[in-house]
């Protein structure tokens, strides 16, 4: 009488069983192992998801602030400290060019600003007096803190407009409704302080300085009327051809004395700054990766050793080498992939509370975590390969002679 001699098959989900089962006996071991693997995808999900946060944070502050502005300024010439003068009819010009849809001009006045008519008039407290046509605040997104800013009916008057940075140093920070208006001395007149800004990170020129009207200016501080710096607000798509043609309209004569810059850019090259760092991080988090894998592997190897008997006896009653690697294999992948779940959740969790914390809107890339845990899986294959093709090539009668 012939025996059937298939051996029995085993359905995945018995091969994770037995997978989950040499996992849960060992538990310690098991933790021990799965905590560098976990290390690892927690930190590489937090090195990706705070710099994210933080990059999506920026672009709306930017956006908020203006990347469609465009900062323009005369140079020097032929080795002169002077710039170059600008037209009068400069804002004019520029504010022609087709996509533009907003200028402004402010000018130099070369005087200066103090609190009395007694101090030293030669310290000016690293503030410069700026004569500015009325529409420069919606240009450059302005906002006034207390009181206002400088219109068609205060343009020909004594009257000013302090900067952020101006204001706290002339020690004039705010401005009382109903009560007279400070005042500051320039150019041997008096003038009422009618306004103080806010910050305006991509105008730190403006908030060192004290904004008069362009009539007043002339009549009292006798400036010439040329600009000495051009903002220009378009679409953000037309801002590289606006650059392009900006120079030659603003001088004609030599377009390459004058220098344009995007204000937006200085505080984008900060945010690839951070992602250098965010970069070294993430090749540390790969080292932490590669040392839990170590873990694994080393973890496999010895349970191979410890499990001998256990392998002998199941080869003995029917199983397979596929059987016997398989399970190995599963255990491997299974120690693995606990590691990385367990390092996704604290990465999520970790990248989502510091980023409220910081008052940032929280991003996780999707391909952080997904991949996260694929790297985690793909780990523990690699590290249990060759375990468990050791396991699956000893013999029944091998196994069973271990001491």
């Amino acid at each position: 009488m012939n025996r059937d001699t298939t051996p029995v098959r085993l359905s995945l989900l018995d091969i994770v069983r037995l997978g989950l089962l040499g996992v849960s006996t060992r538990r310690l071991r098991a933790t021990l192992s799965a905590l560098g693997i976990s290390i690892g995808i927690a930190t590489m999900i937090i090195v990706t998801a705070i710099p994210a946060s933080s990059q999506s944070d920026l672009l709306a502050k930017l956006s908020a602030l203006g990347t469609n502005l465009l900062r323009a300024e005369p140079m020097p010439s032929h080795g002169d400290d002077d710039p170059t003068k600008l037209p009068e009819s400069t804002l004019g010009s520029v504010s022609h060019i087709g996509p533009v849809t907003n200028a402004a001009v402010v000018a130099n006045t070369h005087t200066s600003v103090h609190r009395s008519d007694r101090t030293d008039q030669a310290d000016n407290s690293g503030l410069t007096v700026l004569a500015s046509s009325t529409g420069l605040l919606d240009v450059i997104n302005g906002k006034v803190r207390t009181g206002k800013f400088l219109d068609a009916s205060t343009e020909n008057l004594s009257t000013v407009v302090l900067g952020y940075v101006a204001a706290s140093r002339l020690g004039i920070n705010q401005l009382t409704p109903g009560q007279p208006s400070p005042l500051v001395y320039i150019n041997k007149t008096w003038f009422a302080v009618v306004g103080i800004l806010d910050p305006m990170p991509l105008a730190p020129d403006v908030e060192r300085s004290v904004l008069v009207g362009w009539g007043i200016a002339k009549s009292a501080l006798a400036f010439d009327g040329h600009p000495t710096v051009v903002y220009v607000k378009a679409p953000e798509d037309a801002i590289p051809d606006v650059r392009a043609v900006l120079p030659a309209t603003m001088y004609p004569e030599i377009p390459g004395l004058v220098q344009v810059s995007r204000p937006s850019d200085a505080l984008a090259a900060k945010q690839a700054t951070e992602a250098n760092f965010s970069a070294l991080f993430l090749g540390l988090a790969g080292v932490a990766l590669l040392v839990g894998g170590v873990g694994v592997a080393n973890t496999m190897f010895i349970s191979v050793l410890e499990r001998r008997r256990e392998i002998g006896l199941r080869r003995a009653l029917g199983a397979t080498r596929r059987q016997i690697g398989g399970q190995f294999l599963t255990e491997a992948v299974v120690l693995s992939g606990l590691g990385g779940l367990a390092g996704t959740t604290l990465g999520v969790v970790v990248s989502l509370g510091y980023a409220t914390y910081q008052g940032w809107p929280p991003v996780i890339p999707p391909a952080a975590a997904l991949g996260g845990l694929a790297g985690a899986v793909v780990v523990g294959v690699v590290a249990g390969i060759h375990p468990s093709i050791r396991a699956a090539r000893l013999t029944p009668t091998q196994a069973l002679s271990a001491t």
